[in-house]
């Protein structure tokens, strides 16, 4: 027989990438293309869905003529997609009728206080384990519908569909014969309900989302149809589904209640897997659909931090510190100790546990001996203690979930630095645990099909592929760590509205 390889599709929010994987977790060949962001007005982020599935396309054909295997011998495509992003597109000619929405997009703020203003947040929280927030797709949606010209009226006759990213490019695969989506990426709509486990008809009233644009609400391993025979040279199965943080928790092995992930990509998202039982957060946290298997749903909370990763450009993008990351950090190490200033790096608001879409970036503590390797330091030490804030949220919620021995599993691309790593530990206080192999959010997706397509017998079979890790214990002093704690908590209430 020969051996079951799995097709990982990992569309991001400034990349398209393909992984080709062994059953044993191994990468054998992968292709990357770049995706262009476009920001047409203050706070708007948006996306050619075209250029999307162009991409998507072009990855899994270099990665298989990279790979020399053939087609015939991938068992299943996984996909996994930056989550909220939503396309809305002509059910006769496949076309977006608007550029995606992206989920970093504030445009619907106004539209989100008018809502909450008028007392239905609690409402929203209780059926979707969401809070009224721009970033979810629900009030993009309703947004095209009422911006773009007679696109209500189409929605409501039946002529328009709408997903999230995976659903854009499973239609395009499939050649518009499969509209679906899984579970996890359905959780984060505004729009299901993650208790009954589908579309809720008072989300869909309350937002004026038409039912009819929504699609199948699947598993994260299960039947999504087969690529039509001209994108990879033969029918290939998708089997897999999730969304990119949910797949993250899955490529980190967290499939056991207590165990938690943090992914430092453009944004921060901390998952802790808290079992059959939906958790009820009292910190702002979000409720999520960790993982739908065999119809058996798995929660978790999660908290979202907007600016990670994105804060490292930033200090070359925006202060002119050249060399990208590695400078940056050779400038930070450089910093002077408890030098006291503190950056909040509020460019786009600041989500969980703050949920403040006014919020702006703002610099404290500046002296007179004070520089660029002191911001610099800050500005790394950022993503940190806005870690510390979702997990001290994470242990209110659920202390018995996040016990005092719990670990931090680590991925994306500010977990390579060891020495951010180590910060990590420092200033949380936690066991960190940083994954040798990083690209955990397609690895993820490939076991979801794995399990779909029978390469795997359970979740727990799958997660036996996550890699190995290095263990980062923390080594700053407690009275160090509280105070840089109590200086980010000082600094924090100053840039919010």
């Amino acid at each position: 027989m020969a051996e079951q390889l799995i097709l990982a599709l990992d569309q991001g929010t400034t990349s398209t990438r393909a992984i080709l994987f062994d059953a044993t977790g191994g990468a054998l060949a992968d292709a990357t293309r770049p995706l262009r962001q476009s920001y047409p007005a203050d706070g708007w982020v948006e996306h050619d869905a075209e250029e999307i599935f162009a991409a998507c396309v072009a990855v899994m054909r270099d990665t298989m003529e990279a790979s020399g295997r053939d087609i015939a011998d991938v068992a299943a495509i996984g996909i996994t997609n930056q989550r909220e992003t939503v396309v809305v597109w002509d059910k006769a000619t496949g076309r977006p009728i608007h550029p995606a929405i992206v989920w970093q997009d504030r445009r619907t703020a106004a539209a989100c206080d008018r809502l909450r203003e008028a007392g239905h947040e609690a409402q929203v929280t209780e059926v979707t384990g969401l809070l009224l927030d721009p970033y979810f797709s629900g009030t993009k949606i309703a947004w095209i519908l009422d911006r773009v010209q007679g696109a209500r009226a189409r929605a409501e006759a039946g002529q328009l569909l709408c997903g999230t990213i995976d659903s854009w490019v499973i239609w395009r695969l499939t050649g518009g014969a499969v509209h679906a989506t899984d579970a996890t990426n359905a959780s984060r709509t505004l729009l299901f309900d993650i208790e009954a486990q589908d579309w809720s008809q008072p989300m869909l009233d309350l937002l004026d989302v038409p039912a009819s644009l929504l699609p199948k609400v699947l598993d994260c391993a299960d039947d999504y149809g087969v690529t039509t025979a001209n994108i990879l040279g033969r029918e290939v199965p998708i089997r897999g589904v999730a969304g990119d943080q949910q797949a993250a928790l899955m490529g980190q092995g967290c499939v056991q209640p207590g165990q938690m992930k943090a992914t430092y990509g453009t944004g921060c998202f901390m998952l802790l897997n808290t079992g059959e039982k939906r958790p009820v957060s009292r910190s702002r946290l979000l409720t999520t659909v960790a993982a739908r298997v065999g119809g058996k749903t798995t929660y978790a909370l999660e908290g979202s931090i907007f600016v990670a990763g994105a804060a490292i450009q930033w200090l070359g993008e925006g202060l002119g510190i050249t060399g990208g990351p590695r400078s940056a950090e050779a400038l930070a190490r450089s910093a002077k100790p408890d030098h006291g200033v503190v950056v909040v790096p509020a460019f786009t608001g600041l989500g969980a546990p703050w949920w403040d879409a006014g919020a702006r970036g703002a610099i404290f503590g500046l002296t007179r001996d004070a520089g660029l390797p002191e911001i610099a330091a800050a500005t790394y030490d950022s993503c940190a203690l806005q870690s510390r804030d979702l997990i001290e949220a994470m242990r209110a919620d659920a202390p018995h979930a996040l016990g005092g021995d719990a670990e931090l599993r680590i991925d994306g691309g500010m977990s390579k630095s060891a020495w951010f790593s180590q910060r990590l530990a420092d200033l949380t206080g936690m066991l960190v645990q940083r994954a040798s192999y990083l690209e955990t959010t397609a690895l993820g997706a490939a076991l979801f099909a794995g399990v779909g397509a029978g390469v795997y017998a359970s979740l727990e079979t799958a997660a036996a592929a996550r890699p190995a890790a290095e263990a980062l214990t923390p080594s700053l002093p407690l009275h160090q760590r509280e105070a840089a704690y109590a200086r980010w908590l000082d600094a924090v209430p100053r840039v919010r509205t």
